[in-house]
């Protein structure tokens, strides 16, 4: 379903200035030369020569862009079934989303039909934890700029969202044009009826997540170096408390302790890390072998907690079949990744109230939401979402698909010797 979401951010990126006027005229001109002009904003953000081709977003593109008030990275996600997983399980978390509509006749219907992406990202986005959106009401150029279509749309997602507990008079739903530029960056001449921010405008009035520095620490380990000189440097991101230069940290569930003894970020030393700070930190005392990918940095007067089940509250996303018990796909939880078993189908919920539906389902299906009992082989890191956010939310994948999307509601603590 194309809506036009890269165009728009593309569009947007050109209009800011942040892209350079001499490779866009390359752009335009090859983007000519295929005969797929509509491309061309885009392209800014499909850099890679294939996806132009294919004239799809393929992979995701990570660009930063600078307004006013703040730094923006954005995460071009390439339909949902990678945008799941990025968004889970990517070093950068999501604080915001944009949801890019079409006004286009046909279009938005499809978005909102069952099996709707519309219906399916804005289902993704409440579970991940994200509050924060913005709604774009996209290709107004091919509805005349009709205030009747805005409207109408604007009054279909509004029920949607308020059903799935968005405060829905906090979010602006902004008619756009993302190939002619209308409210982009200035207000559009073509909808004086519109009275609301434009998309830039938007932009710097979403509020900075809170940082959680007094929660105890956690740095999901993505990468461990042994540089020569330093020693072993495990890299990460803070993603709750303050790790300072001295401190002791335990690996969990690898069990291992060291000491810190510098940490930098963007080859910078730093003396301490706090929330979203990417860093790298040289321990002593573990040998690079003794850690890993998806172990969890702590102190050890409180220590990430490592477990071998817990129970999580889960929407099966897709599966051409359905799914009983003894189902054991590959769980993606912070940086680790552990096959996990579908120990027990505890029940099956109302996907818009959250109301019980049926104790012990026999199986589940693509669009239930279910809460379930998960046994990965062997132990890992996961805390409740209620407490750890960050540490609280998993994707199921199998066969290079996202099956599921959930969150962690109880743990069981091991004991890891």
């Amino acid at each position: 379903m194309d809506h036009g979401k890269s165009t728009t951010i593309g569009h947007l990126i050109y209009l800011l200035g942040q892209f350079d006027e001499r490779k866009f005229k390359e752009l335009e001109e090859e983007a000519k030369a295929l005969g797929k002009e509509s491309f061309k904003y885009a392209w800014i953000l499909d850099r890679l020569k294939e996806e132009r081709e294919r004239g799809l977003t393929i992979d995701l593109a990570f660009l930063k862009f600078e307004t006013r008030k703040y730094f923006f990275t954005i995460i071009d996600a390439p339909g949902h079934r990678d945008f799941v997983k990025n968004m889970i399980t990517g070093a950068s978390q999501a604080d915001a989303a944009i949801l890019v509509v079409s006004a286009k006749t046909g279009e938005f219907e499809a978005g909102m039909s069952p099996l709707g992406q519309t219906r399916e990202h804005v289902f993704l986005a409440r579970t991940m934890g994200i509050d924060q959106l913005i709604v774009l009401i996209n290709k107004m150029d091919t509805v005349d700029w009709d205030q009747t279509r805005y409207e109408e749309i604007k009054a279909q997602l509004s029920k949607l969202l308020r059903m799935l507990g968005y405060k829905v008079n906090r979010i602006p739903f902004i008619p756009v044009s993302g190939w002619t530029g209308d409210n982009l960056v200035k207000k559009s001449d073509k909808m004086p009826w519109y009275k609301g921010p434009t998309l830039l405008e938007a932009l710097d009035m979403l509020e900075e997540p809170p940082r959680p520095i007094d929660k105890p620490l956690r740095i999901p380990i993505q990468d461990v170096y042994s540089i020569s000189g330093a020693g072993t440097v495990p890299v990460g991101r803070v993603e709750t408390g303050v790790l300072k230069v001295g401190d002791t940290v335990v690996f969990m569930p690898a069990n291992k302790k060291g000491e810190v003894k510098s940490i930098e970020t963007h080859h910078v030393r730093i003396p301490e890390a706090k929330p979203g700070d990417n860093i790298g930190f040289n321990v002593k005392g573990i040998s690079r072998t003794e850690i890993r990918r998806g172990d969890v940095a702590g102190h050890p007067n409180n220590p990430p907690t490592v477990v071998n089940e817990f129970v999580g509250r889960v929407i099966i996303l897709y599966h051409p079949t359905a799914i009983g018990e003894g189902y054991t796909p590959v769980m993606h939880v912070h940086t680790a990744t552990v096959a996990t078993r579908f120990a027990e189908l505890i029940s099956k919920l109302d996907p818009r109230t959250g109301a019980k539906l049926e104790d012990h389902p026999k199986f589940l299906k693509q669009g239930d939401v279910a809460i379930v009992r998960f046994k990965p082989l062997k132990p890992v890191v996961v805390e409740k979402y209620s407490d750890f956010p960050q540490l609280g939310r998993f994707a199921i994948r199998d066969s290079g698909r996202t099956i599921a999307a959930g969150t962690v509601i109880e743990i069981k603590p091991i004991q890891v010797s």
